[in-house]
């Protein structure tokens, strides 16, 4: 491909969000079985168009599940999944052709070049003719693979392969992008460019992501759909949900005792563990306890910090964790939501 073949193409403009009468995305009930075990219990959730949609839970949660049905490649035990008005049950061909999938392990072949895999992409989305290339120019211009188009793609970096599988999602122009842990394994620079990538083709596309990466969701979802053990714990903007289910102030201790002083120092305070830690790192001390606890606000970090204070104990870290999904997510493991 020329230079000028790969400038040319524009991206075609959607319309705003705010003229969507209906979902992109519309969930109702979801329940599937593996044996006796349920991994999806009655889900419910929306992705209005134009937006960016956080699927958040912790591993086992059925994130995966959820995201296989809607893409039609599982069938759900009931309820139902409609995409663009279309139901996946019955009319999978049909959603299939409005979605463009980035699964976690981006099912690539290594072996052949970025043009002849975006070419075979097209085709197999039901290209023909002029729209092949059309297709293949477009997205290389969204995705900036012009550098590496004739490359192998087993010669190209990470990062330049998790675009190849973006690209091959947007062959078709679906209205619909589903992106599975697209930063999974990239380094911090692509990851920086990954997100600006996906913020991009959030102004015209409806996006959805999963990720276990909490500031990547706050830096660029809209709402969020947080499940836990199959069921759906919150749904809404980050900031209501925050405001609703992060009850205490979650804190990263790290103080110079052993753990039954610790656990006695929280009990004082009224503090709580919401998780265990080791500590990592040396230390002059004969016993350092590192923990992720939950106090009652400012008052209570001023508590602790006191009870600290009065034992005589060094106190190491003191830290407010301020990400709101890092709160939520620390709520699940305590058994705070659901």
């Amino acid at each position: 491909m020329s230079n000028s073949q790969a400038e040319a193409p524009s991206v075609t403009t959607k319309a705003p969000a705010a003229q969507a009468a209906s979902p992109v995305v519309a969930v109702r009930g979801l329940v599937k079985n593996y044996g006796s075990v349920q991994a999806l219990r009655g889900v419910d959730f929306d992705v209005p168009a134009g937006s960016v949609l956080g699927f958040l839970g912790p591993n086992g949660a059925g994130k995966t599940t959820a995201i296989k049905i809607l893409c039609g490649y599982l069938a759900a035990d009931a309820g139902s999944v409609s995409v663009c008005g279309l139901d996946v049950a019955t009319e999978t061909l049909q959603v299939k052709q409005r979605i463009g999938y980035l699964p976690e392990n981006n099912p690539v072949y290594t072996d052949m070049h970025v043009e002849d895999f975006l070419r075979f992409a097209a085709k197999a989305r039901g290209l023909s003719g002029k729209a092949v290339q059309q297709g293949m120019e477009r997205v290389v211009v969204q995705t900036g693979l012009a550098e590496v188009y004739r490359r192998s793609i087993g010669q190209c970096s990470k990062g330049f392969r998790q675009r190849v599988g973006l690209a091959q999602a947007l062959i078709h122009d679906p209205e619909l992008l589903v992106l599975d842990e697209p930063t999974n394994g990239l380094d911090p620079l692509q990851v920086v460019e990954m997100r600006a990538l996906v913020r991009e083709l959030g102004q015209t596309k409806t996006v959805m992501i999963t990720s276990h990466v909490l500031p990547e969701i706050e830096a660029l979802a809209d709402n969020v759909v947080l499940i836990h053990q199959g069921a759906k714990v919150a749904d809404g903007p980050l900031e209501t949900i925050a405001a609703e289910h992060s009850g205490g102030l979650p804190v990263r201790c790290t103080v110079a005792c052993t753990e039954a002083q610790l656990q006695v120092l929280l009990e004082e305070s009224q503090a709580t563990y919401l998780e265990k830690r080791h500590a990592s790192f040396a230390s002059a001390f004969d016993a350092v306890q590192s923990a992720m606890i939950e106090v009652d606000g400012p008052q209570g970090l001023a508590a602790l910090a006191k009870a600290v204070s009065a034992k005589g104990y060094p106190l190491l870290e003191l830290t407010p964790m301020g990400g709101s999904l890092e709160s939520l997510f620390q709520g699940l493991r305590s058994g705070g939501l659901g």
